[in-house]
């Protein structure tokens, strides 16, 4: 029997202290055929010194490709791998450079893909085992979401995390065909790609963790292990007073310029029912905040939600 061929599509920047260890497991996977395109974001350390270092240390039946390219971010980064990457797999996996994955990461993910329908958007994500520098274990992050993952919490919440998700040939073939041209609107690759399959085809979540998800000072993005209050006044600071101004509003509305022929008509009134009570009274924004379909997985984060959309801050 064939085993199923998997993309791996890794993004390096100034990771020389640990790739290795993350390349070594990516090798370690069982069960599957693996090629691995490797984009650096215009490194300065010895990354890619390491990595052509690997490269020719391991078994040819592994196809390593290694693109060199200037620093255009975490989110163009990863859209460039898209582009780069032959569509000829059968299923597709985004890598982050300094974790650790479980040798059956990827033929887990596959046999939970394969008992789906193969003819519509699937992505598979899972918790994270949240680790240290030294791979010792935190907490697992994040938890299974209570609530659906559909369109109405895409829209609002990213659930899945990057470096857990692998894509099905559908998702990527349209994703790799209609990546935005302008980026700026865009919160992050992985939110991108969830609000796409949750609005037209189906996530599954695994909450069995199938990485060691490394936290240290040089993450752009992760987990926390912070006080409970003081995460919650960091991120309404960065609501009210930050970089997270108008961000959600953003996102919807390049989705909608996209997308909005392929919405149902339910879809469609949501997302512009959203963007629009948005600039209405406050009246309105209360009535719509009360009431709107839009929803994050967790109660305290559901009404910071509401409240950001009162004062006009999504």
């Amino acid at each position: 029997m064939n085993q199923s061929k998997v993309c791996v599509m890794l993004s390096t920047y100034n990771g020389a202290k640990y790739i290795e260890e993350q390349l070594e497991s990516l090798i370690a996977q069982r069960h599957i055929e693996m090629d691995i395109y490797i984009r650096d974001d215009g490194s300065s350390d010895g990354t890619l010194l390491k990595i052509h270092k690997f490269a020719e240390s391991i078994p040819q039946e592994i196809g390593i490709h290694v693109f060199e390219g200037e620093n255009v971010g975490v989110i163009g980064s990863f859209f460039e791998l898209m582009r780069l990457t032959q569509p000829k797999y059968d299923f597709y996996a985004f890598c982050d450079q300094d974790d650790v994955w479980k040798p059956d990461k990827l033929s887990r993910a596959v046999e939970q893909l394969q008992s789906r329908s193969s003819d519509i958007p699937l992505m598979y994500c899972s918790s994270t085992q949240m680790v240290d520098q030294e791979l010792n274990h935190l907490n697992i992050w994040p938890q299974l979401p209570p609530k659906p993952l559909s369109m109405r919490n895409a829209l609002v919440e990213n659930c899945c995390v990057g470096c857990t998700m692998v894509l099905n040939s559908v998702t990527f073939e349209h994703l790799r065909m209609n990546l935005p041209s302008d980026q700026t609107s865009i919160i992050m690759h992985d939110w991108w790609i969830y609000l796409i399959v949750a609005s037209f085809g189906e996530v599954i979540f695994d909450k069995e963790p199938m990485i060691l998800y490394r936290q240290h000072q040089g993450n752009v993005l992760g987990g926390s292990n912070d006080k409970l209050f003081t995460k919650w006044k960091n991120r309404w600071n960065r609501f009210m007073n930050g970089k997270n101004h108008f961000i959600l509003s953003k996102q919807a509305s390049a989705f909608f310029e996209i997308y909005k022929d392929r919405l149902s008509t339910q879809q469609q009134e949501d997302i512009q029912h959203f963007l629009y009570q948005r600039d209405r009274s406050l009246h309105n924004r209360i009535s719509y905040a009360l009431n709107m379909p839009f929803y994050r997985q967790a109660s305290l984060d559901n009404l910071v939600l509401k409240l950001i959309y009162v004062m006009k801050k999504v």
